[in-house]
């Protein structure tokens, strides 16, 4: 089969890679009908994470079952199936208790190369979740951006107690903070900021339900976000980047208990223990548990109540992997499908 490999940074490479095969009993190989690129994986395009050796890319997937490992029992061959970006036996007493993304088993499907015509999926039971059955086309970008972006903006919505009467600020303008937009609607917030410097980006929040922009950045955002709010503060914020300006812009945007709801993969963020003892808000993040969220979020867009595939603004077959990132990586996409 032909997959993606990261070779350097800035070099994402579209080769040859063996066929995966039934490892474990608890084993699926999905044959993929769209995978994408992520802003997560941008991190190690851009360099900002080391890349010693060549490796698979890619973690967010939808598809048709081909083979099952013998103890696999909740999905069959010629299933269409999403998959969450980390594998889960969803029987450890951290699964059932809702935060799959920290299985006492957990695999990081990033690991396995999504970006790929196929893919093994370890503790397939857990993982994956079958659709009602073959979904239309014009479906399969919305299941896709299920499989990571639309539930880890869920779950961001979620941590921040997103709800009615509340009002809710999202900093972040890529995909997740996007879909963080969208769900903090359908979870019922009165009101959502969304801070967003790039008009196309700011068309799309709007459509998602967004009542404000904001365009300012920083300690300026978080002003700014103030001023919208009586000088209170959001109830509920979203933090969808991962940067140290980022995530004091949360906090300071949000209002004293508050909640604070960060899903941007950190990096270099260093919390000050004075500042934050003196805000008195609440905060909870890290990667999201994609598979608590994923029969709800499948049904909502099965039903077409929702439509997070419009998050993907260009799509590419899977050969043209490399200009997908280019396109991510300046900005002239929000994401990018790839279509084996």
């Amino acid at each position: 089969m032909h997959g993606a490999a990261i070779h350097a940074p800035g070099d994402v490479r579209y080769e040859q890679r063996e066929d995966p095969r039934i490892e474990e009993p608890t084993d699926a190989v999905v044959r993929l009908t769209a995978t994408c690129v992520c802003g997560s994986d941008l991190w190690d395009y851009r360099g900002l994470n080391r890349v010693d050796r060549p490796r698979p890319m890619g973690h967010e997937y939808v598809g048709v079952v081909e083979q099952v490992g013998d103890a696999v029992r909740q999905v069959k061959v010629g299933d269409h199936v999403v998959g969450s970006f980390m594998a889960s036996d969803n029987t450890c007493e951290i699964c059932q208790a809702g935060y799959q993304s920290r299985c006492a088993d957990v695999r990081p499907m990033g690991a396995f190369g999504a970006q790929a015509e196929l893919l093994r999926v370890p503790l397939a039971d857990g993982t994956l979740v079958a659709t009602p059955g073959m979904p239309d086309d014009d479906l399969v970008p919305s299941l896709l951006a299920a499989s990571d972006v639309l539930g880890t903006g869920w779950f961001a919505a979620v941590a921040a107690d997103a709800g009615p009467g509340r009002t809710v600020a999202v900093v972040g303008d890529g995909a997740v903070g996007l879909l963080g937009v969208l769900a903090a609607k359908q979870l019922g917030a009165e009101r959502i900021i969304a801070l967003s410097r790039h008009e196309p980006r700011q068309r799309l929040a709007l459509e998602f339900g967004a009542t404000d922009i904001v365009t300012e950045r920083g300690d300026a955002g978080a002003a700014r976000v103030k001023e919208l709010t009586n000088g209170y503060g959001a109830h509920s914020v979203i933090e969808a980047v991962g940067t140290q300006e980022s995530m004091m812009q949360a906090i300071r945007s949000t209002r004293p208990g508050g909640h604070v709801g960060f899903v941007g993969v950190s990096h270099d963020v260093e919390l000050p223990g004075a500042e934050l003892f003196q805000a008195e808000v609440h905060l909870l993040g890290g990667p999201a548990p994609v598979r608590r969220f994923l029969p709800d979020l499948i049904d909502r867009i099965w039903r077409r109540e929702i439509d997070p595939g419009k998050v993907f603004d260009l799509t590419l077959p899977l050969s043209d992997v490399a200009e997908g990132y280019r396109a991510m990586d300046e900005r002239r996409a929000i994401k990018v499908l790839l279509r084996p």
